[in-house]
């Protein structure tokens, strides 16, 4: 005999967390660290792929299209002979850097905490 199902009582969720907010538009592996690489300005897919060696070209197009999409960065297509491609941070992509900055920050005292304990 199955069991009946229970009504939940419990009142509606708050509304999205901020922080939740905020990560979810950096979230993606090396979102940051694109946007890390376009903090001193413009750059080309073949440039952020020598930025960032570890990432695949498909994870890099991928991650690129996902920040345009959140209003991170934009896409410019510039009229030269082939045509390129350049990226950009966009006013809300600027506004992430201070928060990367403080993220970096903490990392390096991470790192050094654990050179001190080994």
């Amino acid at each position: 005999m199955p069991l009946k199902m229970r009504h939940n009582k419990a009142s509606n969720p708050p509304e999205p967390c901020m922080l939740t907010e905020c990560m979810t538009v950096i979230s993606g592996a090396w979102a940051p660290n694109v946007i890390w690489c376009l903090r001193a300005g413009p750059r080309r897919f073949s440039e952020l792929r020598a930025d960032i060696p570890p990432i695949s070209a498909k994870v890099l197009s991928t991650r690129l299209s996902e920040l345009e999409g959140r209003g991170v960065l934009v896409r410019h297509v510039r009229d030269t002979s082939p045509p390129s491609t350049e990226y950009e941070l966009t006013d809300l992509g600027a506004e992430l850097l201070p928060a990367l900055d403080a993220i970096v920050h903490v990392g390096h005292r991470l790192k050094q905490r654990q050179v001190q304990t080994s």
